[in-house]
């Protein structure tokens, strides 16, 4: 075991007694979300962008159009496909190369939400029934990994979105580059997708862990909010369970905070 992951064990049991305590190293009450900071706009080449940072956690989301062939089932309506890439520069623990089993976890547990959701007009990105229509591509980038990159995908993504431009076709309906129509992406922002992520300790519970957090808890418990409603759910990191009444008890919590996140990511204090 290298110096490093030795100092993690270490702190990672020093997590754990301060969790029985019912109190955090960084001083968070166990139910308190760090400090959030979002930005759209942050890169010209992408169709919409956004930028988060989450404690020290940083996401980058970009949005891209393509045009291709609806599902048969829904021959009227676009898609979106989330991707998430944890590159070895976000963490000493991350490896370089192929997406991770956990990358192509969290990505699917974020594309879940937003869809869940229906925050996003689908039909509004049809270009030809049963021929064609736009798939929108939100590609997020891990810059620094420091806990709860789900939840700090998941907000970077819906702001991406919210930033995001409808692409001009030409007549053969395909995209025009660098060209835009003046409508932006449809977003019902009563249905918008907020992600809460809490992980457990014994019979405690914890939201946005960090990274040596996510060391001390035996296990994770994430939610899909819009508004009053829970819309997707996602249990994952361990083989710890959680008793009925805490699901309930983190469905409480999770709506009672959804107007404050999604205040941040919409830009409404």
């Amino acid at each position: 075991m290298s110096d490093i992951d030795m100092i993690k064990v270490i702190n990672a049991e020093k997590a754990k007694k301060l969790f029985e305590q019912s109190k955090r190293a960084d001083n968070r009450g166990l139910l308190d979300i760090r400090k959030l900071d979002i930005k759209k706009g942050v890169m010209n080449s992408a169709d919409g962008s956004a930028w988060v940072k989450l404690g020290n956690t940083e996401v980058i989301a970009g949005v891209k159009f393509a045009v291709g062939t609806p599902y048969p089932d829904s021959p009227d309506e676009g898609t979106i496909v989330v991707n998430l890439e944890m590159s070895g520069i976000a963490s000493a623990d991350i490896d370089t190369g192929p997406p991770s089993i956990e990358a192509m976890e969290y990505g699917r547990v974020v594309d879940r939400v937003i869809r869940s959701s229906e925050c996003i007009d689908f039909k509004g990105l049809s270009i030809v029934t049963n021929e064609k229509s736009f798939i929108m591509y939100v590609d997020c980038y891990t810059i620094n990994a420091d806990g709860n990159i789900i939840d700090a995908t998941q907000y970077a993504a819906m702001a991406a979105l919210l930033d995001t431009r409808i692409p001009k076709l030409d007549e053969s309906n395909n995209i025009v580059p660098k060209e835009y129509t003046e409508q932006k992406l449809k977003i019902n922002k009563d249905k918008l997708a907020v992600s809460f992520t809490f992980g457990k300790y014994k019979d405690k519970l914890i939201l946005d862990t960090t990274e040596i957090e996510d060391l001390a808890t035996e296990t994770r418990f994430t939610v899909g909010v819009c508004g009053d409603n829970i819309v997707a759910y996602h249990k994952g990191g361990g083989k710890g369970t959680f008793k009925i009444e805490e699901i309930n008890k983190i469905m409480d919590i999770a709506t009672a905070k959804y107007q404050d996140i999604k205040n941040k990511i919409c830009d409404e204090q």
